[in-house]
């Protein structure tokens, strides 16, 4: 049996390690730019596995399934962070798609990116908020408000509130159509629910790409092979200046 209040207590740690509170959303996706060592890939990966993690003593990667909804491209990051921090040994995991894997150091992994994402006293005080006092089930306008809030996809949001008894089973098939259409009807963005733009479905991120400038400023290779080492990490904006500084405004 795994220990909930370890696992908690464990995303909380690693919430501090990257500066952030205890209490608020976070953007996983920069947060984990900010990991010295680490290379983050976007890649379609199929339909059979959500994510993977390769680490080792001096360099580490994880890789996300871009064809996933957002929301489960967040969860998935946030479940490799798991085996990036706490797995005992240098190894390569590749992580299936189903959330209800029978490994229990998948369920722990799972287990962590729900706190990860939704610490324990967040969630508490988002539902009581919507609550105002009154002890009742949540309604599905208020599920998909709280997984809007935290960025998460429906069913892991589902899954969480019945693990903390907010909702029963028996009300769950009821709320797993139609979720897109009415988080558009209630003025929400819908990308949480959708798969990476094309243009972003493979992409580098993190450390590679940092190394690869450190070799190229420090004369270590050459402008053809630097070139080469970003194209192989689908960064053609950085080779060719697509939708870098043309246009933005830096305010």
């Amino acid at each position: 049996m795994i220990n909930k209040m370890d696992l908690n207590n464990k995303a909380i740690s690693i919430r501090h390690l990257l500066c952030e509170d205890e209490l608020s959303p976070i953007d996983i996706f920069s947060l984990s730019q900010t990991i010295q060592t680490l290379s983050l890939v976007f890649y379609p990966l199929g339909k059979n596995i959500s994510g993977a993690c390769f680490k080792n003593q001096l360099s580490s990667i994880i890789a996300i399934n871009s064809d996933m909804s957002i929301g489960r491209q967040r969860y998935t990051l946030a479940h490799e962070l798991y085996h990036l921090y706490f797995d005992e040994v240098d190894f390569t995991t590749i992580c299936s798609s189903k959330i209800d894997e029978d490994s229990e150091n998948e369920k722990k992994a799972n287990q962590f990116a729900s706190y990860f994402l939704m610490p324990s006293a967040a969630l508490y005080e988002s539902i009581q908020k919507l609550k105002n006092g009154i002890n009742r089930q949540l309604t599905i306008e208020e599920i998909i408000r709280l997984e809007q809030y935290f960025g998460v996809s429906h069913q892991v949001m589902l899954i969480r509130l019945q693990e903390e008894g907010e909702i029963s089973s028996a009300i769950v098939a009821s709320m797993q159509t139609g979720i897109i259409s009415l988080a558009a009807r209630l003025g929400y963005d819908v990308s949480l629910y959708k798969p990476s733009a094309e243009n972003k479905k493979m992409c580098v991120y993190g450390h590679y790409i940092y190394q690869a400038e450190n070799l190229y400023k420090h004369n270590l290779i050459s402008n053809g092979k630097y070139e080469e080492l970003l194209l192989d990490a689908f960064r053609s904006d950085i080779v060719f200046g697509e939708e870098t500084e043309g246009g933005a405004v830096l305010d």
